[in-house]
Order: C-alpha cells, then structure tokens, then sequence
C-alpha cells in the first residue's frame, strides 16, 4: 500500500508499506483523507525529534475495515475521525478526564508497519499519510456518514488543538477580548473557537496579508498586517489599549511568545500553541505577572476527543464550525512534496491529502 516514509534524512512516497492485522482493542481503518500539519513537517526538520524510519501524518478520516476483540463502538463500515491520542483509559489523568496527560499516550510509538521485512514507526500513534493504519479503538471516533471526509480529516488536530484550546484550556468568555498570532490551520481554529465561545474582540495578526480575508471569515474583527507595521505589538494596544483577556501563539516562536505575554490586560491569560525548536527558551519580565497573569501550556487542546469530535461533527451541521473552509486545496498522496512546499509558503489554510 502507499504511504509516506520519513527515514531520518528525506521524505518518499512508497508503495509498499505493510500493516498487520488489529490486535484487542485496536481498529484498521482505510484512510481516505488526511489534512499535512506543521507537527509533520517539524518532524522532517527536527523540530520534533521523533525515531525513524516512520510513515508521518496525524490528521486523518477514513472508513473501519476491521476491529479487534473487545471493540464495540464501532463497526466495519463506520466512517470516523482519527485522534492522536492512544490513552489508556485507566490511569488517574484518564479517569480525570485528562486524556491528553495520560502519560502512556505520550512518547512511545508502536511499529505496526512493516516494508521490506523492517518494521516501521507510527507517528503519534496515528500515521494517517497511508492507505490504511491501525489505531487503539479509543482514537476511532464516529462521525456522521454525510461528513466529508476531507473536512472530516482536520478535526482530529487542527480543530481538537485550536477550538479545544479556547474552549477547554483557556475557557474565554462571552465578551472577553482575544489575541491570535499566526493565522494557520491552528489559528484559524482559535479564532473560530473564540467566535463560538463569544468574544467580543478577537484580533489576528499575522506578517502574511493575504490571510487577512480567512481570518475575517472565520470570526476575526481586526487584522493586523506584521509586515506593514514597525510594531505590531503598538498596533494590538490600539485596539486593546489596556491589552487582552486572552493571547494565542500560535506560531512557536520564542520572540512571539514574549509579544503574547506583554499584549496581556490584568488577570490575561497567554496560551502557547505553537512548537519552537525543542531547545529553544522563552524570556517574560517576571514583575508583569504579578498582576494576576498566566502563561499556560497546551496539549491538543486539552481535549476529550470522543466528547469533542462528536461535538465538533455537531456544531459542523448546524453551521457554526467551519470546515469546509479550512480546506484550501487537495493533492493525491503522490502530490506530497507540492503540498508540503504550498504549507511552508503560507498558500494554504490546510491543505489535505487524499487516497
């Protein structure tokens, strides 16, 4: 079957993975669509360090071909959504309900691909850029059959992180101003998820002004272009004079991750969604925190994905979530060096693979 192998020095398009059968508790689903995040590409630069050889992706839909002993929630045939989140279900975060901190979810990847007699990583327990991949049953979610697939595919990660972050993590309130900086897949979501949570103010800023009508579309009532300003820290305070109730980085640079902090009001809170190099170290005046301020973290939107995929799915039909238009483009898996190069230039919103 085709998919897309990483292996430590440069990226290629096989076609001949292997993958084994469902174990208990696992589901073999057929992909049909999956959305090319960044988190893949900081794979192939390094920015996340992750062993190779392994088939990337993380964002994906398809249709169950086959489930093990012990699956009952879904069926062959069923159409779903992918998480990455391989949680045990057992553990104190788990029953919690903090899925995203069980720590067995986190950093041990499983080799259920194979090619040429080699076994294969699988990224984030998910490798959704191949024909078909194996997942635990709690990452499989149901989706309504009318839901395409393409726009199906970006729940799993892109809407999970950046809805999930306002509406779970930072939980900002109807009224209460919101900061957004960087207006990819992620911040687009954000701004979305802020619309739907009812802010009064959200202000995007990001150094690409073409991104500006997408960003109006998804529920942004300023833009700030970074590239035609001298200070686009100046410009924000303008429309926020005494700075925001909420700033979303959203791009994983450090430099921006002070800017999110300093836009802050009294009591702010700065959510740190974007992934700088995994050494990198951030700087904040520390005096500026006395005044009630949080810098928080975020793991995949602190979300619970079989409550807030179906949800997601939900608000979709009724017309809230955007989906649809997120999807700027499609490419056949083969397509795969075109979409990752139209990603890096900013051409995109998310642009999704198809098999």
């Amino acid at each position: 079957m085709r998919g897309v192998v990483f292996d430590g020095e440069q990226v290629r398009v096989v076609d001949d993975l292997e993958i084994r059968e469902p174990g208990p508790g696992e589901v073999l689903v057929g992909i049909r669509a999956a959305g090319l995040c960044h988190s893949d590409l900081s794979v192939i630069d390094g920015t996340i360090p992750f062993p190779s050889p392994v088939v990337l992706g993380h964002e994906g839909a398809g249709i169950v071909e086959a489930i093990g002993p012990g699956v009952t929630h879904v069926a062959p045939g069923d159409h779903v959504s992918l998480s990455t989140l391989a949680n045990c279900g057992a553990c104190a975060d788990c029953d919690r309900g903090r899925p995203t901190m069980c720590r067995k979810a986190i950093g041990m990847p499983g080799q259920p691909f194979s090619r040429g007699g080699k076994p294969l990583f699988q990224f984030a327990s998910n490798s959704a850029f191949a024909e078909r991949t194996v997942v635990k049953a709690v990452q499989a979610v149901k989706i309504p059959d009318e839901l395409p697939m393409t726009s199906a595919a970006l729940i799993g990660c892109g809407v999970l992180t950046g809805v999930g972050a306002v509406l779970n993590r930072a939980r900002v309130g109807h009224g209460e101003s919101v900061v957004v900086i960087g207006t990819g897949g992620i911040g687009l979501n954000v701004i979305q998820g802020a619309r739907i949570a009812g802010a009064s103010a959200i202000v995007a800023v990001d150094a690409n002004p073409a991104k500006e009508a997408v960003a109006r579309q998804f529920g942004a009532t300023h833009f700030i272009d970074a590239s035609a300003v001298s200070d686009s820290s100046a410009a924000v305070r303008e429309i926020l004079p005494t700075g925001a109730d909420h700033a979303f980085e959203c791009v994983g640079n450090v430099g921006l991750i002070r800017q999110a902090v300093d836009l802050l009001d009294r009591h702010g809170q700065a959510v740190l969604l974007g992934v700088p190099g995994f050494t990198q170290e951030a700087s904040f005046q520390v005096s500026s925190l006395y005044l009630d301020k949080t810098i928080m973290g975020c793991r995949y939107g602190s979300s619970r994905p079989q409550r807030d995929i179906a949800l997601y799915a939900q608000l979709y039909r009724q017309g809230t979530l955007l989906l649809d238009e997120l999807v700027t483009e499609t490419y056949p898996v083969e397509d795969f060096a075109k979409a990752v190069d139209d990603a890096q230039h900013g051409r995109v919103a998310r642009g999704v693979l198809s098999f």
